[in-house]
């Protein structure tokens, strides 16, 4: 059984569902009413703008078109990072762009050569939709993991320094911010990973069953799903965060201003 296609009708009365939060949103005065019909509306119009590219996309199936959408990708991920971060954009924007793109071409290929064993990796219906995941996750936890670890450097700075004076590297004195950074950013994803299956089914193996696939194979992908979202996550963390330390400190090692001045 394949797919059961939903209409454009029955896809209006599938977003007819958002006047519930808009109505509690209105009713309690949360200033959000706006905001969501803005969302909403870029959300519909954005996936049916990438689903009309995702068909030529697939049909042209070129190794090369597909890298310069993932960098496309990986551009738009570092901007948006940037700016949630508040971080100055000469400080982040590259080494997110660095830490994005080789984690998500390094996983990404990880998975699709040595364990799904595809002949042409860079093959669009498979390619495009592995760089996707993995590059929303990293996202996400690089946003969060880059505010605490620079937060928590500008909070206690004379901790830092403290670390320094007494012998510390440079590595080990900001171990601790890092540390925070990690368990800040990671633990909501421990925390899901923990209860994958019994408290919530993910998106991924859902949406592989809708489209006929067996549980069995659906259950198997969204396990691998989890390990290289998590794994990427850690290993674009560490590639910006020592990148962007290069223009984080001066020469003897003091913080220099980081936020943008607004």
């Amino acid at each position: 059984m394949g797919t059961i296609d939903i209409t454009y009708g029955s896809l209006v009365i599938g977003l007819l569902l958002l006047l519930i939060p808009l109505y509690f949103f209105y009713k309690f005065g949360a200033k959000l009413v706006k905001s969501t019909i803005i969302a909403a509306a870029r959300m519909v119009v954005q996936l049916f703008l990438i689903g009309l590219y995702l068909k030529y996309l697939f049909a042209w199936n070129s190794p090369l078109i597909n890298l310069l959408w993932v960098m496309i990708m990986v551009f738009v991920a570092s901007a948006t990072a940037t700016k949630r971060t508040g971080l100055k954009r000469k400080l982040v924007f590259i080494p997110l762009c660095v830490g994005l793109f080789t984690t998500a071409l390094f996983v990404g290929l990880y998975f699709l050569i040595f364990v799904v064993h595809l002949e042409h990796p860079f093959e669009a219906r498979y390619f495009i939709p592995i760089m996707g995941i993995l590059m929303g996750n990293m996202l996400g936890v690089n946003v969060m993991a880059l505010n605490t670890y620079y937060d928590g450097l500008q909070r206690e700075r004379q901790l830092y320094y403290y670390l320094l004076g007494n012998g510390a590297s440079h590595v080990e004195a900001i171990a601790p911010f890092v540390r925070q950074a990690m368990e800040k950013a990671f633990s909501p994803c421990i925390a899901n990973m923990a209860v994958m299956g019994i408290v919530s089914l993910p998106g991924t193996m859902i949406g592989q069953i809708l489209g006929g696939s067996d549980p069995d194979v659906a259950i198997k992908y969204q396990m691998l799903i989890i390990v290289i979202t998590f794994t990427a996550s850690m290993l674009s963390l560490m590639i910006t965060i020592y990148f962007a330390n290069k223009n984080s400190f001066d020469n003897y090692g003091r913080l220099l201003e980081v936020k943008k001045k607004y």
